[in-house]
């Protein structure tokens, strides 16, 4: 590092994944006078983040982390050794759903968030600013308090929470230019010093009137409702859509009628197969699991139906392709384009892809996924099924011969794609199901396609 570019603190991030590896990427090239480090354990993904075929695809991530990489950003796979240099330390450790026990389905999973906790315990050797980057129940900050402050070393810690809002495909820009920073802290003289301090990291490129402050209750809760709002919207819109089928109206126009009251705006309002990401359901069902567990069964089931449309949506697209191919799609080849949850990145978490592909392979179609960024991730979340699934770069390849394509990621690609060479390679008559409502109808209409959006009027041939 240029001897100009003095170091006046050491930042730590435990955790190298979608939301550890961009945050402390910006902060570097934002901040030259900090040293980042961010630790993970797992050494491949270590050796990605200091290459340059990065572990995750987000645009403009990589020119970012080549203007700070070996300056003031570094990866590494030595915890210990970062705990120990560092004064402040986002934890940004993965929190699945529990798959077991107590909770399972919808409480959180918090077994790597306390061995981190306990790792930090371990190796500290000086007081410490905690940050919970990762998207955690209410109240966890104190479990990891009790946890920290068990020690006999005379250390002091103060944990802050600072929830992630970043949109996977634009995290970059998020980062850049966000809406709000979210920072929690307790009301006491030390908790409000370690918040001041986290103010000031942020206010190098953030306008101070977009940094808020909160108590770290309030900090954590809003993670989970903000994700749950909108999600909401979302699973709204396509409620309506189910119902604009059936009265031929137009799901768009409705959109557009209601995004311009100002009480609502216009934005997550597009009718789809459904939404998908690592957040959105995680999130709804760990507050569903908060409030049963404080008695709200009422506030609890409101916010599970948001999840059962979500779910509904994407077997009645499924129930739909079946209906119209003539009640039958066995023996039939069939291409999804797209396979990532939204465009701009690799992420198939939670896809509607997956649970699509899967009833389609039960039902014996041929499935053919084509998908810019995704595949590798496809290949396996469909390891189950792969007797009925393939997969090509290629869309036309994944055309040739379909009966139907379903497009599922709402990729720029497939809009300038040429629709009337698939056409013609296709089996007749050819099917289009626009999950996504991201093409031109009434001119795939003309070259031959029945078309099925989402919440429109079909346009068929016969």
């Amino acid at each position: 590092m240029a001897a100009s570019a003095r170091v006046t603190r050491n930042i730590l991030c435990i955790g190298a994944g979608y939301v550890g590896g961009p945050t402390m990427a910006v902060i570097a090239a934002r901040c030259p006078q900090y040293r980042v480090t961010v630790v993970d354990v797992n050494p491949v993904r270590i050796d990605a983040w200091n290459s340059d075929r990065l572990p995750i695809y987000e645009p403009g991530l990589l020119e970012i982390v080549k203007i700070a990489r070996n300056r003031n950003l570094f990866f590494s796979t030595d915890i210990g050794r970062g705990i120990g240099e560092a004064e402040v330390i986002f934890v940004s450790v993965n929190t699945p759903t529990k798959t077991f026990g107590a909770g399972a389905g919808k409480a959180a999973d918090l077994q790597y968030w306390e061995k981190t906790a306990r790792d930090i315990l371990r190796a500290s050797r000086s007081d410490k600013i905690i940050v919970e980057k990762s998207t955690l129940p209410v109240r966890t900050a104190r479990a990891m308090e009790r946890i920290l402050e068990a020690n006999d070393k005379g250390i002091r810690f103060e944990v802050l929470s600072n929830p992630e809002f970043l949109a996977e495909g634009t995290a970059v820009d998020d980062l850049n230019n966000p809406d709000r920073v979210l920072i929690g802290s307790h009301e006491t003289e030390a908790g409000i010093k370690a918040r001041n301090v986290l103010v000031e990291i942020y206010a190098n490129w953030v306008p101070v009137e977009r940094i808020l402050t909160s108590n770290v209750w309030s900090a954590e809760l809003s993670k989970l409702a903000s994700n749950a709002f909108l999600a909401q919207r979302i699973s709204s819109i396509n409620s309506i859509s189910a119902l604009c089928e059936k009265t031929e109206a137009n799901v768009n126009e409705v959109a557009r009628a209601i995004g311009m009251d100002r009480r609502i705006g216009n934005r997550f309002l597009r009718a789809s197969v459904g939404f998908g990401g690592s957040c959105f359901k995680k999130d709804i069902l760990n507050l569903v699991y908060l409030c049963e567990k404080y008695g709200l069964h009422e506030v609890a089931l409101y916010w599970e139906s948001v999840i059962a449309i979500n779910d509904y949506q994407k077997r009645r697209f499924v129930k739909t392709m079946l209906r119209v191919m003539f009640n039958t799609i066995a023996g039939k080849k069939i291409a999804l384009f797209g396979f990532a949850f939204k465009a701009d990145t690799g992420d198939t978490r939670e896809s509607p892809a997956i649970d699509v592909a899967r009833e389609l392979a039960e039902e014996q179609a041929h499935v053919v996924i084509t998908d810019p960024q995704a595949l590798r991730n496809a290949e396996n979340d469909l390891a189950s099924c792969r007797m009925q699934v393939t997969f090509t770069e290629d869309p036309y390849e994944a055309a040739s011969g379909a009966h139907a394509i379903a497009v599922m990621t709402e990729w720029e690609l497939y809009k300038t794609l040429d629709y009337q060479r698939i056409f013609d390679g296709m089996e007749k008559p050819a099917f289009l199901f626009d999950g996504r409502n991201i093409l031109d109808h009434e001119k795939l209409h003309e070259i031959g396609f029945n078309v099925f959006p989402v919440g429109e009027a079909a346009l068929k041939h016969f």
